[in-house]
Protein backbone atom coordinates (compact mmCIF):
# COMPACT_ATOMS: atom_id res chain seq x y z
CA UNK A 1 0.00 0.00 0.00
CA UNK A 2 1.09 3.57 -0.68
CA UNK A 3 0.65 6.17 2.05
CA UNK A 4 1.02 9.91 1.52
CA UNK A 5 1.38 12.45 4.32
CA UNK A 6 0.06 16.02 4.09
CA UNK A 7 0.82 17.87 7.30
CA UNK A 8 -1.06 21.07 6.46
CA UNK A 9 -3.79 20.38 3.85
CA UNK A 10 -5.86 23.26 2.53
CA UNK A 11 -8.81 24.34 0.49
CA UNK A 12 -7.44 26.31 -2.46
CA UNK A 13 -9.95 29.05 -3.31
CA UNK A 14 -9.08 30.44 -6.73
CA UNK A 15 -10.64 33.74 -7.75
CA UNK A 16 -10.46 34.94 -11.34
CA UNK A 17 -10.93 38.64 -11.96
CA UNK A 18 -10.13 41.02 -14.80
CA UNK A 19 -8.59 43.76 -12.66
CA UNK A 20 -7.45 43.80 -9.03
CA UNK A 21 -7.77 47.20 -7.33
CA UNK A 22 -5.94 47.59 -4.05
CA UNK A 23 -8.09 49.14 -1.33
CA UNK A 24 -11.29 48.88 -3.38
CA UNK A 25 -14.14 46.46 -4.02
CA UNK A 26 -13.31 43.75 -6.55
CA UNK A 27 -15.68 41.34 -8.23
CA UNK A 28 -14.74 37.94 -9.54
CA UNK A 29 -15.36 36.62 -13.03
CA UNK A 30 -15.60 33.09 -11.63
CA UNK A 31 -14.22 30.99 -8.80
CA UNK A 32 -12.83 27.50 -8.33
CA UNK A 33 -12.18 25.42 -5.22
CA UNK A 34 -9.83 22.49 -4.92
CA UNK A 35 -8.46 20.34 -2.11
CA UNK A 36 -4.77 21.21 -1.80
CA UNK A 37 -1.61 19.80 -0.27
CA UNK A 38 1.36 18.02 -1.86
CA UNK A 39 0.60 14.57 -0.46
CA UNK A 40 -3.05 14.87 -1.46
CA UNK A 41 -1.96 15.94 -4.96
CA UNK A 42 0.20 12.82 -5.25
CA UNK A 43 -2.68 10.59 -4.12
CA UNK A 44 -5.09 12.28 -6.54
CA UNK A 45 -2.86 11.58 -9.54
CA UNK A 46 -2.19 8.03 -8.32
CA UNK A 47 -5.97 7.54 -8.28
CA UNK A 48 -6.15 8.74 -11.90
CA UNK A 49 -3.61 6.05 -12.74
CA UNK A 50 -5.65 3.39 -10.93
CA UNK A 51 -3.22 3.12 -8.02
CA UNK A 52 -4.68 2.98 -4.52
CA UNK A 53 -3.24 5.06 -1.70
CA UNK A 54 -4.16 6.27 1.79
CA UNK A 55 -3.83 9.94 2.77
CA UNK A 56 -2.51 10.72 6.25
CA UNK A 57 -2.10 14.08 7.97
CA UNK A 58 -4.01 16.52 10.16
CA UNK A 59 -7.38 18.25 9.71
CA UNK A 60 -9.36 20.61 11.94
CA UNK A 61 -12.71 22.37 12.06
CA UNK A 62 -15.33 22.71 9.34
CA UNK A 63 -12.72 23.23 6.65
CA UNK A 64 -11.05 20.00 7.75
CA UNK A 65 -14.33 18.15 7.31
CA UNK A 66 -14.62 19.61 3.80
CA UNK A 67 -11.08 18.45 3.01
CA UNK A 68 -11.82 14.93 4.23
CA UNK A 69 -15.00 14.75 2.16
CA UNK A 70 -13.19 16.17 -0.87
CA UNK A 71 -10.46 13.55 -0.63
CA UNK A 72 -13.00 10.75 -0.34
CA UNK A 73 -14.94 12.14 -3.33
CA UNK A 74 -11.82 11.58 -5.42
CA UNK A 75 -11.93 7.90 -4.55
CA UNK A 76 -9.02 8.16 -2.11
CA UNK A 77 -9.03 6.64 1.36
CA UNK A 78 -8.37 9.24 4.09
CA UNK A 79 -7.10 8.51 7.59
CA UNK A 80 -6.45 11.99 9.00
CA UNK A 81 -5.82 12.87 12.63
CA UNK A 82 -8.67 15.18 13.65
CA UNK A 83 -7.40 18.08 15.76
CA UNK A 84 -9.51 19.29 18.67
CA UNK A 85 -9.32 23.00 17.86
CA UNK A 86 -8.67 25.39 15.00
CA UNK A 87 -9.49 25.08 11.31
CA UNK A 88 -7.61 23.67 8.36
CA UNK A 89 -6.36 26.49 6.20
CA UNK A 90 -7.85 28.19 3.16
CA UNK A 91 -5.41 29.45 0.55
CA UNK A 92 -6.73 32.32 -1.58
CA UNK A 93 -5.25 32.65 -5.06
CA UNK A 94 -6.29 35.71 -7.08
CA UNK A 95 -5.66 35.39 -10.81
CA UNK A 96 -5.62 38.41 -13.10
CA UNK A 97 -2.80 38.98 -15.59
CA UNK A 98 -0.62 37.93 -12.64
CA UNK A 99 -1.30 35.69 -9.65
CA UNK A 100 -1.52 36.86 -6.02
CA UNK A 101 -1.60 34.31 -3.23
CA UNK A 102 -2.60 34.55 0.42
CA UNK A 103 -1.93 31.25 2.17
CA UNK A 104 -3.46 30.44 5.55
CA UNK A 105 -1.42 29.48 8.58
CA UNK A 106 -3.29 26.33 9.58
CA UNK A 107 -4.14 24.93 13.03
CA UNK A 108 -1.82 24.25 15.95
CA UNK A 109 -0.64 20.63 16.05
CA UNK A 110 0.00 19.27 19.55
CA UNK A 111 2.46 16.57 20.58
CA UNK A 112 -0.54 14.32 21.36
CA UNK A 113 -1.73 14.72 17.76
CA UNK A 114 1.77 13.86 16.52
CA UNK A 115 1.65 10.70 18.64
CA UNK A 116 -1.66 9.80 16.97
CA UNK A 117 -0.03 10.15 13.57
CA UNK A 118 2.92 8.03 14.71
CA UNK A 119 0.49 5.32 15.84
CA UNK A 120 -0.98 5.24 12.33
CA UNK A 121 2.48 5.09 10.77
CA UNK A 122 3.42 2.21 13.08
CA UNK A 123 0.84 0.10 11.21
CA UNK A 124 2.83 0.27 7.98
CA UNK A 125 4.22 -3.09 6.90
CA UNK A 126 7.21 -4.24 4.91
CA UNK A 127 6.92 -3.38 1.21
CA UNK A 128 4.55 -0.45 1.90
CA UNK A 129 5.52 2.91 0.41
CA UNK A 130 5.49 6.14 2.42
CA UNK A 131 5.59 9.50 0.63
CA UNK A 132 6.46 12.59 2.69
CA UNK A 133 5.83 15.71 0.64
CA UNK A 134 6.02 19.42 1.23
CA UNK A 135 6.91 21.91 3.91
CA UNK A 136 5.72 21.66 7.49
CA UNK A 137 3.60 24.12 9.52
CA UNK A 138 5.26 26.19 12.24
CA UNK A 139 3.55 24.21 15.00
CA UNK A 140 5.42 21.03 14.05
CA UNK A 141 9.01 20.38 15.19
CA UNK A 142 11.57 21.00 12.45
CA UNK A 143 12.85 17.41 12.76
CA UNK A 144 9.46 15.75 12.14
CA UNK A 145 10.63 14.07 8.92
CA UNK A 146 13.68 12.70 10.72
CA UNK A 147 11.55 11.39 13.59
CA UNK A 148 9.27 9.57 11.17
CA UNK A 149 12.07 7.95 9.15
CA UNK A 150 13.96 6.99 12.29
CA UNK A 151 10.82 5.41 13.75
CA UNK A 152 10.31 3.32 10.61
CA UNK A 153 13.98 2.55 9.96
CA UNK A 154 13.73 -1.06 11.20
CA UNK A 155 10.99 -1.85 8.67
CA UNK A 156 11.50 -2.62 4.99
CA UNK A 157 9.45 0.38 3.83
CA UNK A 158 10.04 2.27 0.60
CA UNK A 159 10.34 5.92 1.62
CA UNK A 160 9.98 8.86 -0.77
CA UNK A 161 10.74 12.43 0.30
CA UNK A 162 9.81 15.58 -1.62
CA UNK A 163 11.08 18.45 0.52
CA UNK A 164 13.62 21.25 0.44
CA UNK A 165 16.64 22.53 2.34
CA UNK A 166 17.48 21.12 5.74
CA UNK A 167 14.20 19.22 5.84
CA UNK A 168 15.50 17.07 3.00
CA UNK A 169 19.21 17.04 3.82
CA UNK A 170 18.61 15.84 7.39
CA UNK A 171 16.80 12.65 6.29
CA UNK A 172 19.38 11.45 3.77
CA UNK A 173 21.13 9.42 6.49
CA UNK A 174 18.05 7.14 6.50
CA UNK A 175 18.67 6.29 2.83
CA UNK A 176 15.28 7.16 1.34
CA UNK A 177 14.44 5.24 -1.81
CA UNK A 178 13.67 8.42 -3.76
CA UNK A 179 13.99 12.17 -3.32
CA UNK A 180 12.67 14.76 -5.77
CA UNK A 181 14.19 18.24 -5.61
CA UNK A 182 13.74 20.59 -8.53
CA UNK A 183 16.74 22.29 -10.11
CA UNK A 184 16.21 25.57 -8.22
CA UNK A 185 15.96 23.75 -4.87
CA UNK A 186 19.17 21.95 -5.75
CA UNK A 187 20.86 25.31 -6.29
CA UNK A 188 19.57 26.63 -2.95
CA UNK A 189 20.72 23.58 -1.00
CA UNK A 190 24.31 23.88 -2.21
CA UNK A 191 24.52 27.63 -2.81
CA UNK A 192 25.51 27.22 -6.46
CA UNK A 193 24.34 28.17 -9.93
CA UNK A 194 23.60 25.16 -12.14
CA UNK A 195 23.96 25.98 -15.81
CA UNK A 196 23.50 22.64 -17.59
CA UNK A 197 22.57 18.98 -17.17
CA UNK A 198 26.11 18.02 -16.22
CA UNK A 199 25.99 20.45 -13.28
CA UNK A 200 22.60 19.14 -12.17
CA UNK A 201 23.78 15.53 -12.41
CA UNK A 202 26.90 16.35 -10.38
CA UNK A 203 24.90 17.82 -7.50
CA UNK A 204 22.31 15.08 -7.69
CA UNK A 205 25.25 12.72 -7.19
CA UNK A 206 26.22 14.67 -4.06
CA UNK A 207 22.75 13.97 -2.63
CA UNK A 208 23.20 10.34 -3.55
CA UNK A 209 26.57 10.25 -1.81
CA UNK A 210 24.86 11.68 1.30
CA UNK A 211 22.42 8.75 1.37
CA UNK A 212 19.62 9.10 -1.19
CA UNK A 213 19.27 5.96 -3.30
CA UNK A 214 17.60 7.59 -6.31
CA UNK A 215 17.47 11.31 -7.12
CA UNK A 216 14.78 12.67 -9.45
CA UNK A 217 15.29 16.32 -10.42
CA UNK A 218 12.30 18.07 -12.00
CA UNK A 219 13.23 20.96 -14.28
CA UNK A 220 9.86 22.36 -15.49
CA UNK A 221 10.02 23.12 -19.23
CA UNK A 222 13.48 21.51 -19.40
CA UNK A 223 12.14 18.09 -18.46
CA UNK A 224 13.55 15.83 -15.77
CA UNK A 225 16.76 14.05 -14.85
CA UNK A 226 17.10 10.86 -12.82
CA UNK A 227 20.23 9.46 -11.21
CA UNK A 228 19.42 5.89 -10.21
CA UNK A 229 20.98 3.73 -7.52
CA UNK A 230 22.76 1.59 -10.13
CA UNK A 231 24.71 4.57 -11.44
CA UNK A 232 22.44 5.14 -14.43
CA UNK A 233 21.66 8.64 -15.65
CA UNK A 234 18.30 9.14 -17.35
CA UNK A 235 17.03 12.32 -19.05
CA UNK A 236 13.57 13.03 -20.37
CA UNK A 237 12.55 16.15 -22.27
CA UNK A 238 9.38 17.97 -21.24
CA UNK A 239 6.14 17.32 -23.12
CA UNK A 240 4.83 19.85 -25.63
CA UNK A 241 1.68 21.79 -24.78
CA UNK A 242 0.22 25.07 -23.56
CA UNK A 243 1.16 25.93 -19.98
CA UNK A 244 -1.94 26.62 -17.90
CA UNK A 245 -0.95 25.69 -14.37
CA UNK A 246 2.29 25.07 -12.49
CA UNK A 247 0.70 24.08 -9.17
CA UNK A 248 1.07 20.37 -8.50
CA UNK A 249 3.16 19.55 -11.58
CA UNK A 250 6.06 18.28 -9.46
CA UNK A 251 3.66 16.27 -7.26
CA UNK A 252 2.15 14.76 -10.40
CA UNK A 253 5.59 13.80 -11.70
CA UNK A 254 6.30 12.09 -8.40
CA UNK A 255 3.01 10.18 -8.55
CA UNK A 256 3.71 9.00 -12.08
CA UNK A 257 7.21 7.87 -11.17
CA UNK A 258 6.00 5.88 -8.16
CA UNK A 259 3.15 4.34 -10.16
CA UNK A 260 5.45 3.37 -13.04
CA UNK A 261 8.46 2.10 -11.13
CA UNK A 262 7.41 -1.56 -11.25
CA UNK A 263 8.29 -1.43 -14.97
CA UNK A 264 11.73 0.05 -14.43
CA UNK A 265 13.43 3.44 -14.22
CA UNK A 266 12.90 4.44 -17.85
CA UNK A 267 9.16 3.76 -17.76
CA UNK A 268 8.84 5.45 -14.36
CA UNK A 269 10.53 8.60 -15.67
CA UNK A 270 8.39 8.53 -18.83
CA UNK A 271 5.14 8.22 -16.86
CA UNK A 272 6.29 10.84 -14.36
CA UNK A 273 7.06 13.28 -17.18
CA UNK A 274 3.66 12.66 -18.77
CA UNK A 275 1.83 13.21 -15.46
CA UNK A 276 3.76 16.41 -14.75
CA UNK A 277 2.99 17.70 -18.23
CA UNK A 278 -0.69 16.75 -17.98
CA UNK A 279 -1.02 18.89 -14.84
CA UNK A 280 0.92 21.78 -16.38
CA UNK A 281 -1.44 21.75 -19.38
CA UNK A 282 -4.63 21.52 -17.29
CA UNK A 283 -6.58 23.86 -15.03
CA UNK A 284 -5.79 21.61 -12.07
CA UNK A 285 -4.30 18.15 -11.59
CA UNK A 286 -3.65 15.66 -14.39
CA UNK A 287 -6.45 13.48 -15.74
CA UNK A 288 -5.97 10.05 -17.29
CA UNK A 289 -6.93 10.89 -20.92
CA UNK A 290 -4.31 13.64 -21.17
CA UNK A 291 -1.71 11.51 -19.39
CA UNK A 292 -2.29 8.77 -21.99
CA UNK A 293 -2.06 11.30 -24.82
CA UNK A 294 1.28 12.62 -23.54
CA UNK A 295 2.60 9.08 -23.09
CA UNK A 296 1.99 8.60 -26.80
CA UNK A 297 3.74 11.91 -27.52
CA UNK A 298 6.79 10.83 -25.55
Amino acid sequence: MIYTVTFNPAIDYIVHTDILRNGGVNRSSYEEMYIGGKGINVSAVLAELGVQSIVLGFTAGFTGIAIERGVCSMGIEADFVRLKSGNSRINVKIKTDAETELNGQGPEISEDAIDELFAKLDRLKSDDTLILAGSIPNSLPSNIYERILERLSDKDICTVVDATGELLLNVLKYRPFLIKPNNFELEEMFGVRLTDDDDIAAYAKKLQDMGARNVLVSMAEKGALLLDENGGLHKRAACSGELKNSVGAGDSMLAGFVAGFDKGFDHALKLGTACGGATAFSDWLAKKPLIDELMEQI
